[in-house]
C-alpha cells in the first residue's frame, strides 16, 4: 500500500480536468482559453461547452463513487451500488412523467426535466425511508435492501408503461434519457446545481469514514465500539440518496462507477476508509471524464452516451467480481 497512490490519483485527476476540456471531434487551441482572436467558435465552445461539461462530469464520477463506497460498508455488500436503493429509477421516473406530460418550464435556471428527476428521486427514497422506518427492527440493512429494491423494480415498470402509452418522440427521448450521459450540461448552471450537493455529501460521509470501518465488521460489532447505528445509517442513508438524486437529475443513470472505481481503489490503497474517501473521490471523477471524453470523440460526429460506455466497462469488471468471490457468494 504506496503512500504515493492518493498524490499519483490527484496528479492524474488535474490532468484528466485539464486535457479533456480541449479534446473532442474538433480539437481546440489552448489559446482559446485567453483568446478569441482567429476562431471565435473556440472560445465559446470551450468555456460555455467543454468546460462545464468536464467539471460536471468529475463531481458526477466522484460522486457515484463515493456512494459506492458507502454503500457496499453500509450493505456489507461488494455489489451494492449507488442505484441500489431505487434512487436511479426514482428520478427516471420524475424525468419520464415530465416527458410524457409535456411540461416546459424554468425553476431558479434549472429545467424542468432536471427538476422533475430530482423530485422523484426525493420520492423514492421517502418511499424507502417510510417502509424501512416502520419495521420493529428499525431500518435494517436487510429491510433497506429489499425496499430499495422493490420500489425499482416498481417505479421501472411504471416507466416501461409510460413509454408504451407515449408517441414515437417522447418514448425515444425517455429511452435516450434513461441511458445516461452529460450531453445536457451546457452552463455551468448544471456544475451550480451538483456542487452544493456533491460537497455536502461528501463532507458527511468523510465525517462517518470511522463508523464506516466498523460497520463493516458487523452491526454488533460497531454498536459494542460506541457506534449509534441507526442514526449513521440513516445519515448516509440520506447524505448519498440526496448526493445521488442530484447526480441523476442533472446526468441520468450513468451505472458502473459506483461498482468498479470503489473496488479498484480497495485494491490500490487498501479497505481504511479514510484513505480509501479520497481515493475513491478522486479516481470516480477521473474514471468519469475519461469516458464521457472517449464517448464524444470515439464515434464522432456521433456521440455515444457516456452510460453505454461505463456499462460496456463495468459489465466485465462485474463478471470477474462475481466469479472472484464465487466461494463467498456460493452458500448464498
Amino acid at each position: 500500500m504506496s503512500r504515493w497512490t492518493i498524490p499519483v490519483l490527484l496528479v492524474l485527476a488535474l490532468a484528466a480536468l485539464a486535457i479533456a476540456p480541449f479534446v473532442g471531434m474538433e480539437p481546440i487551441p489552448l489559446q482559446a482559453l485567453w483568446s478569441r482572436s482567429g476562431d471565435g467558435w473556440s472560445a465559446d465552445v470551450l468555456w460555455q461547452l467543454r468546460i462545464p461539461r468536464v467539471i460536471a462530469a468529475f463531481l458526477a464520477g466522484a460522486a457515484l463513487s463515493t456512494s459506492g463506497m458507502s454503500f457496499q460498508a453500509m450493505f456489507r455488500n461488494p455489489l451494492a451500488t449507488p442505484f441500489t436503493l431505487g434512487v436511479s429509477s426514482g428520478a427516471s421516473l420524475g424525468a419520464a412523467v415530465c416527458i410524457q406530460q409535456q411540461w416546459i418550464f424554468l425553476f431558479w435556471g434549472v429545467p424542468s426535466v432536471t427538476v422533475a428527476a430530482f423530485l422523484g428521486a426525493v420520492a423514492s427514497i421517502a418511499v424507502v425511508y417510510a417502509l424501512t422506518a416502520g419495521s420493529r427492527r428499525g431500518s435494517s440493512t436487510a429491510t433497506m435492501l429489499l425496499a430499495g429494491v422493490a420500489v425499482s423494480f416498481f417505479f421501472s415498470s411504471l416507466i416501461l408503461f409510460l413509454q408504451y402509452i407515449s408517441d414515437f418522440t417522447r418514448s425515444f427521448r425517455m429511452l435516450r434519457w434513461v441511458m445516461g450521459g452529460l450531453e445536457g450540461v451546457v452552463t455551468f448552471g448544471d456544475v451550480l446545481t451538483l456542487t452544493p450537493f456533491v460537497v455536502s455529501g461528501s463532507l458527511i460521509v468523510w465525517y462517518l469514514t470511522h463508523e464506516l470501518n466498523l460497520l463493516c465488521t458487523g452491526e454488533e460489532f460497531a454498536h459494542s465500539r460506541g457506534v449509534e447505528v441507526r442514526r449513521t445509517k440513516l445519515a448516509l442513508f440520506f447524505a448519498v440518496s440526496l448526493m445521488i438524486g442530484a447526480v441523476v437529475s442533472v446526468c441520468g443513470p450513468i451505472g458502473f462507477v459506483g461498482l468498479v472505481a470503489p473496488h479498484i481503489c480497495r485494491l490500490l490503497v487498501g479497505p481504511d476508509h479514510r484513505r480509501l474517501l479520497p481515493a475513491s473521490w478522486l479516481f470516480g471523477g477521473t474514471l468519469l471524464v475519461v469516458c464521457d471524453t472517449a464517448a464524444r470523440t470515439v464515434m464522432a460526429p456521433t456521440e455515444l452516451p457516456a452510460g453505454i460506455l461505463t456499462a460496456l466497462l463495468g459489465g466485465p469488471f462485474f463478471l470477474w467480481l462475481l466469479l472472484r468471490r464465487r466461494d463467498e457468494l456460493g452458500d448464498l
